[in-house]
């Protein structure tokens, strides 16, 4: 049994590696899609195109101008002289907020409590927008603040020492930077390795029977028990390296820390391949081309990401389909990969994630294999 398995594990990586083309799937498309992800999926905002109309052209009109001009955040392109203006460039997309200083808003600032600012945020991305009018809720604060200060030295500076004070000092645990990089990067891991896995796995059965060779082996001493494991071994080795891969990729290039134990992570990736391979398999056993493993593919594929957690926070979906996301084997080896890569917690935290890949991973997998019996058969 050993000696055919052998010769199985050995016709396969030469398969795969005399192939130049495969050979640079294996490699190069992760480190390439780990690099592309890992500067493209962020929430972090800088640079956004904004204008500014100023109709009251007055030191504090311009002081505030100059916060926003000062911003990273913030990129003010053009100061305008026509409030129709202002709104024709938000519409054509050119710019993404539009702050207006109505004329009085010095003198408004002097007299009384409230001193009015419009301003226009381009809601289309609504993500954008949301984080945006968060920016420009603390630098309208801070400047406020300011203000008053100002005023309170000018008119009673012993109420300085005197007046309440409350200070916040936001002290965030496992991230202090608040970077979404270090939140993407083990979601791009885990996510990478599924796509690889069960494309590789549904590919190459189907390729077998495709051409016309797995009826060839079939008639060859090989039992199918041996034929399934020759043919997924492979695929769970090469799902290792590229983890391996990705994971020193992500580390070393964009920074992110690892506080876990290795041996922790290692065995989530276990479990983890084994629900891909069972996927891979199953999928294999459905269609008959390659053409209809990639369609079956995507349609698995497109929801275990959606419902991992990967992009959007499952507590934000409905309840109905927060209810689905346990389905996905990606859910749990995120929380895995971000537990051990950012938290270093380990088993004692996460033995539920554990218990619940193995268990999708036996249960997937003896599906694969019975499907697997049936279609040779």
């Amino acid at each position: 049994m050993l000696a055919r398995i052998k010769q199985m594990l050995i016709k396969e990586f030469i398969q795969v590696f005399r192939d130049k083309r495969t050979r640079f799937i294996l490699i190069g498309p992760p480190i390439i899609q780990m690099m592309v992800f890992g500067y493209a999926a962020t929430y972090d905002i800088h640079h956004v195109p904004t204008v500014v109309l100023d109709l009251d052209h007055s030191q504090e009109s311009r002081e505030l101008v100059s916060r926003f001009t000062s911003s990273p955040y913030f990129d003010v392109q053009r100061q305008l002289t026509d409030s129709r203006e202002l709104g024709n460039l938000i519409e054509q997309g050119r710019a993404t907020v539009g702050i207006e200083i109505h004329a009085g808003f010095a003198q408004s600032l002097r007299k009384g409590p409230t001193a009015p600012l419009q301003v226009i945020v381009d809601a289309t991305n609504s993500n954008t927008a949301l984080i945006a009018s968060g920016y420009i809720s603390q630098i309208a604060l801070g400047f406020a603040q300011d203000e008053l200060q100002d005023r309170i030295n000018r008119i009673a500076p012993q109420l300085t020492e005197v007046m309440p004070r409350v200070e916040l000092e936001p002290r965030p645990w496992y991230n202090p930077d608040l970077s979404s990089r270090w939140f993407f990067v083990p979601g791009i891991i885990g996510s990478l390795t599924l796509v690889l896995v069960i494309t590789l796995t549904a590919f190459a059965v189907v390729r077998e029977r495709e051409i016309g060779t797995l009826e060839q082996m079939m008639v060859t001493p090989i039992r199918p028990a041996e034929f399934i494991l020759g043919k997924t071994l492979p695929f769970f080795l090469i799902g290792l390296f590229d983890v391996s891969l990705i994971a020193v990729v992500g580390s070393l290039w964009f920074q992110v820390p690892f506080r876990g134990h290795v041996g922790v992570l290692v065995l989530g990736t276990v479990l983890f391949l084994l629900c891909m391979l069972g996927v891979g398999l199953l999928i294999s056993t459905v269609s008959s081309t390659q053409q209809q493993a990639m369609v079956t593919s995507f349609f698995f594929i497109m929801p275990a990401i959606t419902f991992s957690g990967f992009g959007f926070p499952i507590s934000t979906m409905p309840q109905w389909l927060q209810y689905l996301t346990y389905l996905s084997p990606l859910r749990y080896f995120l929380i895995v990969l971000r537990g051990t890569y950012l938290k270093g917690i380990g088993m004692d935290i996460l033995w539920p994630q554990m218990a619940a890949m193995a268990g999708m991973g036996v249960g997937l997998l003896s599906i694969a294999i019975l499907r697997f019996h049936k279609a040779l058969d």
